[in-house]
């Protein structure tokens, strides 16, 4: 079972989620870029998701879209800012492919790090900064900590059968 580890957000913008992860940083890099386990792991059960663009590289697409269990759609269109394998993803919604500025100016940035740590473990850390704190009060109300932890822990257990 992921552990939860304390860590300070660094702004009043940002909200932290970090867990100590039975998987190597590779593996959890693994299903992050691979669109095929997105439905295995990415949203809270019953929630599913689906990748509808992936292109790692800065300035990429990276689309999903949420599924709910009462027909609910969210789809979330955004850009990948950073990717370094096997260490850190960076993305946002604030602009979408080809960096066109999202409409509504998007709700967050997140920077997802995977720190290799003894015993094949891993430092899982969530850095979501937002633009407003209005925003990241919506996002903390909407469920943060609980959704984004219980996405570490469906992620841990897909990346065992990895």
């Amino acid at each position: 079972m992921a552990t939860p580890v304390e860590i300070a957000p660094t702004h009043e913008r940002e909200l932290v989620l970090a867990r100590l992860v039975d998987a190597t940083p590779q593996q959890l890099f693994r299903l992050w870029t691979t669109p095929e386990r997105f439905p295995d792991w990415f949203c809270p059960k019953p929630w599913r998701a689906e990748v509808t663009a992936m292109d790692l590289t800065p300035g990429g697409a990276s689309e999903n879209v949420m599924y709910g269990p009462d027909g609910e759609v969210f789809p979330n269109k955004g850009v990948y800012l950073e990717v370094v394998p096997d260490q850190k993803i960076v993305f946002t919604d604030a602009f979408t492919a080809g960096w066109v500025p999202a409409e509504d100016g998007g709700m967050m940035t997140a920077t997802v790090t995977f720190e290799a740590q003894p015993g094949g473990k891993t430092l899982y850390t969530a850095r979501v900064a937002h633009p407003t704190v209005a925003k990241r009060k919506q996002h903390e109300e909407m469920g943060f900590h609980d959704g984004w932890g219980a996405v570490a822990e469906q992620m841990e257990a897909v990346a065992k059968t990895l």
